[in-house]
């Protein structure tokens, strides 16, 4: 760093413009990068007086989480060195610069750490390996290539998909191939100014502990990003994947449909499918129309593409992302819109009611349509039946809604809880897995879903149906991570089963809310961006720790649960792991809990209207309605006090 913006730089320190933290991780960051384009970008934000920008960029490091990385991949003021080339309104031609922010650097910093750990750890003789896959968004081509290279100068070998693929289906190809590790580089549904770096373990989950923590440990140990490449003849190897691993992946897909008998009958039931511009347009609409249904997509949405040109946020849980779809599906008459994100980890869907009106489901209400047809399913063909009714089970997250465990009562099956996180998840299918005696579980992953399943009821636990209330959902254990491409063949049978009965997704949901009681659901996600907001994020989160409420919208508080600081057992008996959550139980049967986001500068309320406690289901089915309006004032009601009482607390 030469002397003038050292001098610059200190002064800012002085001044108070530039935090403490900012300006240090600033000079580690020059001492360590030989790129011009770092040194020049710093040297012009602090030439223009960007200092709001540069804290931003500058005032954390990236940390290496459980889940691996995400961040802004482009600035909210872009350099002239990080524009480079690009014209105005392109792509810039580098990422952005920060230790705050997903670049070559941290990229290469956390694959270091990654490569150096399997190297370590990895038994016998060959090669550690990993399977690396990448979304639609900027510069991933870039990023894996930057993985693909440190992996390979250090002795790794790289199972690499050459276009952009799900993370579904990546975390698909760790199982099948039997790589060490998996890569896939996506920030999911957020802007497009992010990316993100999300790591798997050899069974095809995303890392936890204690193999996490190990992982960290190396990451937070590299010092600069410079290292020495193994000599040539040890270098990894390079193995591209292409259509050959997406038939592999279609087949075990097609294992999801549970009634294709009853599918062909309703030929007639037609969908819409949108990848609002990611990955989801490679698999869901082959295995779509290789199943039977009729399926269009949105051709203005089917162009892959970083931008996301035609929507506000490439978010399915979100009308407006799916709006293109609605408005095709009213043009044409069809039935279902379904729409993925850009990773094809998330599924939304709209649906006719009987009105025919266009209808959002919640990813609550869509889970639990799924949950309950696949319990029916299995019970109605005699897999789950009086002898191995234990063994069968339901996963979900504490804050996916209790209506899903209200069904799985009903047909007798247990559920289990998790923290929010899907690598929580499949670390039940691991559990369930390895609980299957060693001899028996040796061509574990070459069986058919018959195999496993049978095996499953005999010594562990049947998984029947997994997900969480941000629209992820799972039905089989051959990948490990939340499957939009399968969801939406499980989802499309679940409309096709509605229409066989005479009736849509909307009326089949009351069915259960005239059986269990209604059950409403939702969200308050508050943004607080930058060192400032992450500061006021901590603190709120931490009030609710300190001075829980002790009653809510005219209800007293009935328990209050802190998952940071209280020691919490599954239903199996399984220590739930520490996370910053607090969920606040109300005497009438609500509840909401708070929880700061790990991916996104947000802190989130989810909010919950639920029967009475001692109270289920309508007396008469004439009375949904009623109950209906009564449970939405309700509702309303609780989000307006919770977000209230949010604002108090921030002052």
């Amino acid at each position: 760093m030469n002397s003038e913006l050292s001098a610059t730089l200190d002064a800012a320190l002085v001044s108070g413009d530039l935090l403490r933290s900012s300006h240090d991780n600033i000079v580690e960051l020059l001492g360590s990068s030989d790129s011009p384009v770092c040194e020049a970008s710093v040297a012009w934000l602090a030439s223009e007086g960007h200092w709001t920008e540069l804290n931003n960029r500058f005032f954390k490091k990236l940390a290496f989480g459980t889940g691996g990385l995400r961040g802004r991949s482009i600035g909210e003021i872009v350099t002239p060195a990080e524009r480079g080339r690009a014209a105005e309104g392109e792509r810039p031609e580098f990422p952005c610069v920060g230790t705050g922010n997903l670049n070559y650097y941290n990229i290469t910093r956390a694959t270091l750490g990654l490569v150096r750990h399997l190297l370590k750890t990895h038994p016998g003789a060959g090669r550690p390996s990993l399977a690396v896959a990448r979304d639609t968004r900027y510069f991933g081509q870039e990023f894996a290539d930057c993985v693909t290279k440190v992996a390979v100068e250090n002795g790794v070998d790289v199972h690499l998909f050459t276009e952009p693929r799900s993370t579904p289906h990546l975390s698909f190809a760790v199982r099948y191939l039997g790589t060490t590790s998996g890569i896939v580089l996506t920030a999911s549904h957020n802007p497009p100014h992010d990316n993100g770096y999300k790591v798997y373990g050899s069974d095809g989950a995303q890392i936890v502990e204690p193999e996490a923590g190990a992982i960290i440990a190396e990451v937070e140990a590299v010092c600069g990003v410079s290292y020495d490449p193994v000599p040539e003849d040890c270098h990894g190897r390079v193995f591209p994947l292409g259509k050959e691993m997406d038939e592999v992946y279609l087949a075990r897909l097609e294992t999801l449909l549970l009634d294709p008998a009853m599918v062909k009958e309703q030929s007639d039931l037609r969908l819409v499918f949108t990848n609002i511009h990611g990955t989801g347009g490679t698999i869901s609409p082959k295995i779509l129309r290789r199943l039977g249904f009729t399926c269009d997509t949105v051709p203005a949405q089917d162009v892959e593409d970083g931008a996301f040109p035609t929507v506000k946020s490439p978010n399915p849980e979100n009308a407006e992302a799916l709006q293109m779809g609605v408005d095709q599906a009213e043009a044409s008459g069809a039935d279902i819109v379904i729409g993925t994100d850009p990773d094809a980890d998330r599924m939304g869907v709209v649906v006719r009611n009987k009105e025919g009106k266009m209808t959002l489901l919640t990813g609550n209400q869509i889970g639990s349509l799924m949950a309950y047809y696949r319990l029916l399913a299995f019970t109605e063909q005699g897999i789950i039946n009086e002898t191995n009714r234990d063994h069968a089970v339901i996963v979900k997250t504490f804050v996916t809604t209790e209506l899903q465990t209200a069904v799985a009562a009903h047909f007798g099956v247990g559920v289990v809880n998790t923290l929010t996180g899907f690598k929580y998840i499949g670390g039940k299918l691991r559990k369930y897995e390895n609980q299957i005696p060693a001899d028996l579980r040796e061509d574990y992953r070459q069986l058919s879903d018959t195999g496993t399943r049978d095996l499953r009821l005999t010594h562990s636990r049947f998984f029947v149906f997994g997900g969480e209330e941000s629209y992820g959902y799972l039905g089989a254990d051959f990948l490990r991570d939340k499957d939009a491409n399968g969801a939406a063949v499980m989802f499309a049978e679940v409309a096709a089963f509605a229409r066989s009965k005479g009736m849509t997704c909307v009326e089949l949901l009351d069915e259960l809310f005239t059986r269990h009681g209604v059950y409403l659901e939702g969200q308050h996600a508050e943004t607080l961006s930058g060192a400032d907001g992450a500061a006021q994020i901590q603190k709120l989160a931490l009030s609710y720790v300190e001075s829980p409420p002790t009653e809510i919208d005219g209800s007293p508080v009935a328990r209050v649960r802190d998952f940071a600081n209280e020691d919490f057992y599954d239903e199996e008996g399984d220590p739930v792991p520490k996370e910053k959550m607090v969920f606040v139980d109300l005497e009438d049967g609500r509840a909401f809990a708070v929880r700061p986001s790990g991916t996104e500068p947000k802190i989130k309320f989810y909010l919950y209207q639920r029967p009475r406690p001692g109270h289920s289901g309508i007396d008469l089915p004439e009375e949904l309605e009623s109950a209906k309006e009564i449970a939405q004032l309700s509702f309303d009601s609780l989000k307006a006090a919770v977000v209230a009482d949010m604002r108090k607390r921030l002052g």
